[in-house]
């Protein structure tokens, strides 16, 4: 009635286990606690068979075996990217983002960190020759935004637009770094 492997119930109890031992009549399970508990054939009830599962591991460890011996041809078909959409550092100027609390600071405060922050980063790309920043400054009125083209203004090297509408809505600046080939 029962094999060993095969996931039963106890009828009166909410006991599950796996068959460890079949002695007759009486059979011994390892229940999901880890206790080995013997009980009469007719108290337990067969959850699943472990005849059923040993059948289908051994028809898909075949399946996979077969799978593994065929090799399979690759395709080499390569998507091209220009080296333009590979590096592009997004810099979130909102301040929530560039700090955990904000308490005790005026609005001048955080715009002087924001614009800081911004420089920062402009001044990290222009040496690490990354050639696209998306600056994510939020709608909001405007004098973050302002602030930011007043700064990128101040640039020989750089080219900025808004960002693109799909990915980052109104609220972010693209800017380009025209760089300088090295010889």
């Amino acid at each position: 009635m029962f094999n060993i492997g095969d996931k039963v119930s106890v009828l009166d109890d909410n006991i599950d286990g796996i068959v460890l031992k079949i002695n007759q009549h009486r059979v011994t399970i390892e229940t999901t606690d880890g206790f080995e508990l013997t009980y009469s054939e007719n108290e337990l009830i067969l959850i699943e068979s472990s005849v059923l599962l040993n059948d289908f591991s051994k028809a898909n460890f075949n399946s996979i075996k077969q799978e593994k011996e065929i090799p399979k041809s690759r395709s080499f078909v390569k998507e091209k990217k220009s080296r333009k959409d590979e590096m592009v550092l997004e810099v979130d100027l909102h301040i929530e983002k560039l700090l955990p609390n904000k308490k005790g600071m005026s609005n001048f405060d955080i715009l002087t960190l924001q614009t800081e922050t911004a420089k920062r980063q402009i001044e990290f790309a222009i040496k690490n020759r990354i050639p696209k920043i998306v600056f994510i400054h939020g709608v909001g009125e405007g004098v973050l935004k302002a602030e930011l083209d007043f700064l990128l203004g101040r640039y020989d090297n750089l080219t900025f637009q808004d960002a693109n509408y799909q990915k980052y809505g109104l609220g972010a600046t693209e800017v380009y770094l025209i760089q300088k080939k090295l010889i």
